[in-house]
């Protein structure tokens, strides 16, 4: 069994006052909307529909925690940007992810889904500006990178590898593909660090 098979959805939160108060640890799921966030989450979990997968960005509107046993979980946070909702819920969930990945002491380390032809957006940049000062560390999924030949994809890697070398020492970044599940096993390798050592040390980086 994976690391990720034990997973089943626990709770969906809309305030940071109702974050679960027995948690032990958690890794976050993070991404701009349609970078393939929740075929991520499915895929490594070994499910068709644990995550939600909409042909529609933005349909995940609240932080959904998935358990994997032991006071564990995996957060799912809501997709950024695309979402065509009023202004003043785009707010709400500015200020309910900028305040989780921020403020959670339980939170060991973010995992930040981009789409490998896409990768570090303005969005993106934003969300690690949020993130960043906390000191935890980042993994970074490139996505559908079974879309990409393999110059492209190799291109696209060293790219976000070079901006994060501009950004943070503690992180790590890979290629993933959902379709073709590859790279499963060294995000396994990653999240299962976080949960068992509480993340990175200063300066440490895992690249896939």
């Amino acid at each position: 069994m994976n690391f990720f098979q034990p997973a089943v959805f626990y709770t969906t939160v809309n305030h940071l006052r109702d974050l679960p108060a027995q948690s032990r640890a958690e890794v976050a799921f993070a991404g701009r909307s349609n970078a393939g966030k929740s075929s991520a989450i499915n895929t490594l979990a070994n499910r068709t529909r644990l995550a939600f997968v909409s042909k529609t960005p933005g349909r995940t509107q609240h932080i959904n925690y998935f358990s994997l046993g032991d006071e564990r979980y995996l957060v799912d946070l809501p997709g950024y940007g695309f979402a065509k909702v009023p202004n003043a819920i785009k707010d709400h969930w500015r200020g309910l992810l900028g305040d989780y990945l921020t403020l959670r002491p339980q939170l060991r380390g973010l995992v930040l889904i981009m789409d490998s032809r896409h990768p570090m957006t303005d969005l993106d940049k934003i969300m690690l500006q949020w993130f960043l000062p906390t000191g935890k560390p980042v993994h970074c999924l490139l996505t559908k990178s079974d879309k990409l030949n393999r110059s492209d994809a190799v291109s696209a890697l060293r790219l976000v590898q070079e901006e994060f070398e501009k950004l943070s020492p503690a992180y790590s970044v890979q290629l993933f593909s959902s379709l073709k599940k590859q790279g499963m096993s060294e995000v396994e390798a990653v999240v299962s660090q976080w949960f068992e050592q509480g993340g990175l040390a200063e300066g440490e980086k895992n690249l896939g």
